[in-house]
């Protein structure tokens, strides 16, 4: 009959290393969208013993988005979203609503939405394969529905110290060994 607290120590368990899977800081999604990341692109997913690395958060390609996810022992995951039809290498298999692979010594799953993929990629082995299916599939929109809208771009800074004529680069005169 140990079964049972045992099974409810390993729930308490996974739900304790689960990842921070929140939503993006509105200084994350302005600095994604000042880099082109298209708002219905940002994702965010729940991988237990991750947490989302907000410096890593940028664009991919010409409106994707890509975040990793690490852990506290320093290994990570890439997740990349991005549109299109999603062209898989190595060896693929068809698995749920998305593809699973590995080459090269890396692992991903793919999850295929209407007109765009969440892609989750690691070192083989890294992941457990079930985990990174679910992470990928469960993946949802950091931005509420996905047509939130980030906060406008900050007013240029009028600086007021630059000279009238020429670049305002310092004058350094040429002298011995320059």
């Amino acid at each position: 009959m140990t079964s049972r607290p045992l099974l409810a120590l390993l729930a308490l368990t996974v739900l304790s290393g689960c990842g921070s899977g929140s939503a993006l800081s509105q200084a994350v999604i302005d600095q994604a969208t000042r880099q082109g990341v298209a708002p219905d692109l940002m994702y965010v997913v729940d991988l237990p013993g991750y947490e989302l690395a907000d410096q890593s958060v940028g664009a991919v390609n010409e409106e994707g988005f890509g975040a990793f996810y690490t852990a506290p022992d320093g290994r990570q995951v890439e997740m990349r979203v991005d549109r299109g039809p999603y062209t898989c290498a190595g060896t693929c298999e068809r698995d749920g609503h998305g593809w699973y692979t590995e080459h090269e010594g890396r692992q991903e799953y793919v999850a295929v939405r209407a007109d765009h993929y969440v892609r989750l990629v690691c070192p083989a082995g890294q992941v457990d394969r079930a985990v990174l299916k679910q992470a990928a599939e469960g993946a949802r929109p950091a931005l509420g529905d996905g047509t939130g809208t980030p906060a406008p771009p900050p007013s240029p800074v009028e600086r007021g110290d630059l000279p009238e004529n020429g670049d305002g680069a310092p004058i350094q005169p040429t002298g011995p060994g320059g």
